[in-house]
């Protein structure tokens, strides 16, 4: 398995660029300064994300049985692989409506108020 490209120096943290690049066939070797892509700094485990991402096509649905994880877990993978790739996360415009869902189910699940008025509780959320 390759390695990951540093981007930063071991011994005194600077920034590293790539200036040599060679041919695994024929040993031509490039010389010159290579600027890496911002996937280059990814870890791993965020490359393997992205991967299975492009996959499914961004499909979370399809993510969730590939990787096993709830919506929330991969939503909230998505947003980390976003803020490693140096971009902000800006929250969605229905977060705020999702939380409050979220409360309503919880609340009707631990008994606190009934499936009639979750529902209407849920069918104000929607308008």
């Amino acid at each position: 398995m390759p390695r990951k490209v540093l981007d930063q120096c071991p011994s005194c943290g600077g920034e590293l660029e790539i200036t040599r690049l060679s041919c695994t066939e024929c040993e031509t070797v490039i010389m010159g300064r290579y600027e890496a892509t911002r996937f280059a700094a990814l870890s791993p485990e965020s490359l393997h994300f992205i991967e299975v991402f492009i996959k499914n096509r961004g499909n979370i649905k399809q993510m969730e049985r590939e990787l096993n994880d709830s919506y929330w877990t991969i939503r909230a993978r998505l947003d980390e692989v976003i803020k490693e790739l140096g971009f902000e996360v800006e929250p969605a415009e229905n977060e705020e409506m999702l939380a409050q869902r979220r409360t309503i189910l919880e609340r009707l699940d631990q008994g606190e108020i009934s499936a009639t008025e979750a529902a209407e509780m849920l069918s104000k959320l929607k308008q």
